[in-house]
């Protein structure tokens, strides 16, 4: 049986108010899903915030508009729809749309985008299809020349033959890719039943890559029916392709929030990549109280792997996750550890970079990494969390402190959902509410560190470690770990818990 992967929804550039009536668009040249779902999240313009909730208002008239999260986004002050991958509509009221668009020569805005705005820099646009004699291979791409090595195994997961559709976040060298999937049944003796491509993009930042999605599924669907046509893949490039300068070979990021001189409510715009509405209510609620066990392992910087089946959108969002669980905002703290890097999913043609990778998190649909130990320190199969490390042993056990957190985490949530509700207060989501408790946890713990570490006598007491929200006992091994990733030099004095 087919399944249906998880949908991500659409981040359209148009903003209007709250009930007002979504302006009537013309229609797009080339190929667009009627029946796409197409969603919008909310502003983000500066201090504003983050809104990641759904916009019902502001959808197409076509879409599906269903769900909690649907009906509280309807309240929202803004939410933006427009053309499905135009990125920028910088007018108020006015959609903003390319030449190859509307036929003829594109128009300036009559304002320029803000100055807060990520550029788009897409540095590669592909198709990659399965052939029955070849296998996965890229039937096309542009630039002609683009080392695209191993992105035909990356953009179409292992075992994506059982699903309908599916996408997929991934890294390439220095550069990260998203990859939307489609899977049709077609009568062909030649094709074994079945026709499967993937249509993707490269960028040296994954936080924008979320913008064409929607421009992606519609384009995956138009290759399986209409294949060989690539003008409007042609065009896409053409018109976001990135100039990068010379000799820049790294990858940027999502960087560790320590750099930041201040973090607003709802965090700064490059904290946030796409996800369906309630992607933190879903991480929270799938792994429960083992999210503090990867906590630990998150700031302790491990190598962190989770195996699932296909589909395999939702679970790079389960990486995405863990990344969220590491931030820290005090000036001066991480500088010197290995930053926590999403690989989001790999597969066996990454086993040589990942040999040499000190920190990662991410995902695989092949069970045979779980036999390559060396490549990762944490283990998560399904709700699952292990590792093979002896060290490490000690962090896999709840103690009494980390299932506080989780409560004190769950009841935020709740209140946060019933303001949600019954006072109509949008100004805040789950997201931002999930990323902060973490960030406060953590700027906590190495708020106590340094103050300890400034003193005299260096020493770290049961009291401290009660103040950090740790447990004197149980997450003793973690802080001794955590001094010496981070070197902090303090004197830990807890009474030995095999002592009378």
């Amino acid at each position: 049986m087919v399944e249906q992967s998880d949908r991500a929804p659409l981040l359209d550039w148009e903003e209007i108010p709250a009930g007002a009536p979504a302006p009537t668009l013309p229609p797009e040249r080339g190929y667009v899903s009627r029946g796409a779902n197409c969603r919008a999240l909310g502003t983000t313009a500066p201090g504003t915030g983050w809104s990641t909730s759904p916009g019902g208002p502001g959808a197409f008239p076509s879409a599906a508009v269903s769900g909690e999260a649907d009906s509280a986004a309807a309240s929202a002050e803004t939410v933006r729809v427009g053309p499905c991958w135009d990125a920028h509509s910088p007018v108020k009221g006015e959609s903003r749309l390319t030449g190859w668009e509307t036929g003829g020569p594109e128009k300036e805005p009559a304002t320029s985008v803000p100055e807060w705005e990520e550029k788009d820099q897409i540095v590669a646009v592909f198709v990659v299809t399965f052939d029955t004699r070849s296998g996965n291979i890229v039937e096309w791409c542009l630039p002609q020349d683009a080392d695209l090595v191993g992105v035909e195994f990356k953009s179409m997961a292992s075992g994506s033959h059982r699903i309908s559709s599916d996408f997929i976040y991934f890294r390439k060298s220095s550069y990260f890719g998203l990859a939307c999937f489609a899977n049709m049944p077609v009568e062909s003796a030649l094709e074994r039943g079945a026709r499967m491509k993937s249509v993707g993009i490269l960028s040296p930042s994954y936080t924008l890559l979320y913008r064409y999605m929607h421009f992606l599924e519609n384009q995956v669907r138009h290759q399986l029916e209409s294949p060989g046509h690539y003008t409007q893949l042609e065009a896409f490039y053409e018109d976001k392709k990135g100039v990068l300068p010379i000799g820049n070979g790294a990858a940027t990021s999502l960087q560790p929030v320590h750099w930041l001189p201040s973090i607003n409510r709802c965090m700064h715009p490059e904290m946030k990549i796409t996800h369906p509405a309630g992607c933190m209510s879903q991480f929270i609620k799938f792994f429960g109280e083992q999210m503090i066990v990867l906590w630990k392992f998150a700031l302790l910087r491990k190598r962190i792997l989770i195996f699932s089946p296909p589909p395999v959108g939702v679970v790079c969002y389960r990486v995405y996750g863990c990344c969220c669980l590491a931030n820290v905002s005090l000036p001066g703290i991480g500088v010197s550890v290995p930053e926590f890097r999403p690989f989001f999913y790999i597969n066996v043609a990454d086993i040589e970079v990942l040999e040499n990778e000190v920190s990662y998190v991410a995902c695989t649909t092949e069970k045979i990494f779980e036999e390559k130990k060396g490549l990762y320190d944490v283990y998560v199969d399904n709700q699952n969390v292990r590792t093979h490390h002896e060290n490490l042993q000690p962090l896999l056990r709840i103690n009494g402190a980390d299932r506080d957190k989780y409560r004190k985490l769950s009841e935020q949530r709740q209140m946060l959902l019933y303001s949600q509700e019954v006072d109509r207060d949008c100004s805040s989501n789950e997201e931002d509410l999930f990323i902060l408790f973490f960030m406060e946890q953590n700027n906590r713990i190495f708020q106590i560190l340094s103050e300890v570490s400034a003193s005299q006598d260096k020493t770290l007491t049961e009291e401290h470690m009660r103040g950090m929200g740790l447990d004197p006992q149980g997450d003793r091994s973690f802080l001794i770990d955590l001094l010496e990733v981070y070197g902090i030099d303090v004197m830990l004095v807890i009474d030995n818990p095999c002592c009378p």
